[in-house]
């Protein structure tokens, strides 16, 4: 039955849900209901008051657990198992992966060698990844991160830092 009502809201999400508006639009806030509904059951784990935002894709969303008050962006990108934490915020276009192509053999090309194994990424609480971040395979962020703008996170995060560039490193610390 529960993998009936995952199909059911894959085909629902997919097909019509991801088109309503923006949360912040005309009509957002229904649009923001109707597609928490329907994704809820798609996800490993889904907390109360979450908002997926318009066009974000998660593949079928069953290795995703999201926490409450938390939020997956407009246009997001998230592919494979991922822990998004409580109260977390989430810019357009952020892209969450957490496979890798193999490439150690130079005597194979590269689009042959298959892929790594899948690295979780996990995302603590009260975290802001801000517009455009991409956060590769394997990577803890910590709980009151701030990740900037366009930021490349190639390693884990400490608690209340903040970080940005490519690849990201920390700026400050949100701590006195």
């Amino acid at each position: 039955m529960k993998t009936i009502i995952r199909i059911i809201s894959y085909i629902l999400y997919y097909g019509f849900a991801q088109w309503l508006p923006r949360s912040y639009m005309l009509f957002g806030p229904l649009a923001r209901i109707i597609r928490g509904w329907i994704c809820r059951p798609m996800f490993d784990k889904c907390g109360k008051n979450v908002n997926i935002e318009s066009r974000a894709f998660f593949h079928s969303g069953r290795q995703i657990s999201i926490g409450d008050n938390s939020g997956i962006g407009v246009r997001a990108f998230l592919s494979g198992k991922i822990s998004i934490g409580k109260n977390v915020m989430m810019g357009e276009d952020v892209i969450i992966i957490t496979r890798n192509h193999n490439f150690a053999d130079i005597t194979i090309p590269m689009n042959q060698q298959g892929f790594k194994n899948e690295e979780p990424v996990e995302i603590g609480d009260d975290v802001w990844i801000s517009t455009r971040v991409i956060i590769l395979p394997g990577v803890k962020i910590g709980k009151g991160v701030i990740i900037g703008a366009g930021a490349v996170v190639t390693k884990d995060v400490p608690e209340y830092a903040i970080v940005g560039g490519n690849p990201a490193k920390v700026i400050k610390s949100r701590k006195k």
